[in-house]
């Protein structure tokens, strides 16, 4: 398989550290040096002729490094598990997927009791907007300690949002499939409104940021499904087997709008 190397042009412009050079380019060359040695041997022979005062700079910190680096510890086994764990999840998510379960083991008991509101399963009525709470909470700013420096990695884009998002999911899903389970609600009837909900979040978040984007959404189906099921007891139509056309055709615009920008995820600033 033949592979692309990145121009000379971008790798001599980034060497001099340009301020020219595309955003998105910048980082789809950084990616792009992670995995290609090549490329990064290029990128250091221009550096010792483009910048000579920064490889000489990269000399002598390496000269001082080299020997505690020779003389650290490897990390243990265990460690790079959790170094490749963090690619998927991240310390401030495990409190919120544990209220995803947890709100969700709630409704179950609500629901096995008779407690619900009249015919309408609690279930059904949260599993659209319980895993765009935990979508939103990987992505936002205040509730990760290192979010400015998960946003600057080269792979922070769509890359590690769909990654995360998947995490969430994988987490919810299971949850949301036991108590549909044993509260005889199809799975069809809440597992495509969810990732109808989730395409839909992320797809808006490319435009106002995850955080506000599932805020929006949320408000929105706490006022137009929520209320009215409270207030009736019957199961509205957004709930009902008659209404998955219409979450299919939510879902594929989702997907499509995140397909179509996928780059604004790659743009810093465009996903907070």
């Amino acid at each position: 398989m033949r592979v692309e190397h990145a121009s000379m042009r971008i790798i001599d412009g980034y060497a001099r550290g340009d301020t020219d050079i595309a955003a998105d380019e910048v980082w789809a060359l950084e990616a792009h040096l992670e995995a290609c040695r090549v490329c990064r041997d290029r990128l250091s022979a221009a550096v010792e002729v483009r910048a000579p005062a920064v490889a000489a700079l990269v000399d002598t910190v390496w000269s001082d490094l080299g020997p505690q680096l020779a003389a650290t510890a490897t990390m243990p086994h265990r460690r790079r598990w959790a170094a490749r764990l963090s690619g998927w999840l991240t310390p401030t998510m495990a409190p919120w997927l544990a209220m995803v379960v947890s709100v969700t083991l709630l409704a179950l008991l609500f629901d096995l009791v008779g407690t619900g509101y009249g015919e309408v399963s609690l279930v059904l009525l949260l599993a659209p907007v319980l895993p765009v709470l935990g979508v939103a909470a990987f992505w936002s700013r205040g509730l990760d300690p290192a979010y400015e420096l998960t946003v600057s990695a080269p792979r922070a884009g769509l890359y590690l949002v769909l990654r995360r998002t998947t995490s969430v999911l994988a987490v919810a899903v299971p949850a949301l499939l036991v108590g549909g389970g044993a509260t005889g609600v199809t799975a069809a009837q809440w597992l495509l409104p969810c990732l109808a909900f989730t395409s839909t979040t992320l797809a808006l978040g490319g435009v106002v940021g995850v955080p506000r984007a599932a805020a929006a959404l949320v408000a929105l189906w706490a006022v137009v499904v929520v209320a009215p099921t409270v207030a009736t007891g019957r199961t509205t139509f957004a709930l009902q087997m008659s209404a998955l056309p219409a979450w299919g055709l939510l879902l594929a615009l989702g997907i499509g709008v995140l397909v179509a920008r996928r780059g604004a995820y790659s743009v810093p600033g465009a996903h907070r």
